[in-house]
């Protein structure tokens, strides 16, 4: 899958901390689904020999594998988000990752367009009111850097870590 080097190896910056933290994805269990090939657009994936049960792929499959892997890619990539502003404050520890991880799978699954119409709270940190989150940027309702930005903020300031945090949820349903 991915060829093994060994960490001390890669040099500090951007690139060293997308190889912790895409190691500490893999680590915590996420399978990371490979990059679609642009040469292969519009093209159905290729079907593992014997898939089926008579070699035709089932009618539904190729539209429902592009979409699990778009909304697992979608994933990874906020998280990678959120590793490297974690780095940027000195967090970017597998536990306190691990628990931001929790944290905000359990409020939003990781998605950025996530909005709960009864209580009004909306992207990847469930704010509430999202428009709380227009003091990280204007673009709050799309880009998941800016409410990851503004979640480890709001984090900060209310609980200190993010292990606070989730203790705090975990204790009184909110955070």
């Amino acid at each position: 899958m991915f060829p093994a080097m060994p960490l001390h190896r890669v040099k500090a910056g951007p690139a060293k901390t997308a190889v912790v933290a895409l190691t500490t994805l893999l680590g915590a269990g996420l399978a990371v689904a490979p990059a679609p090939n642009p040469a292969h657009a519009g093209r159905a994936p290729a079907d593992p020999p014997d898939s089926h049960a008579h070699g035709e792929p089932a009618e539904d499959e190729p539209a429902r594998t592009t979409v699990r892997a778009r909304r697992l890619t979608r994933v990874v990539r906020n998280k990678l988000i959120a590793w490297e502003l974690m780095d940027r404050r000195r967090w970017a520890s597998e536990h306190q990752f691990r628990c931001l991880d929790r944290l905000w799978t359990r409020e939003s699954g990781w998605n950025h367009r996530a909005h709960n119409s009864r209580t009004g709270a909306h992207g990847i940190p469930q704010a509430h009111p999202g428009g709380k989150m227009a003091t990280a940027g204007d673009d709050w309702r799309t880009n998941p850097r800016t409410q990851i930005k503004w979640g480890l903020r709001y984090i900060r300031s209310r609980h200190g870590t993010p292990c606070g945090a989730w203790r705090h949820l975990r204790a009184t349903g909110w955070y």
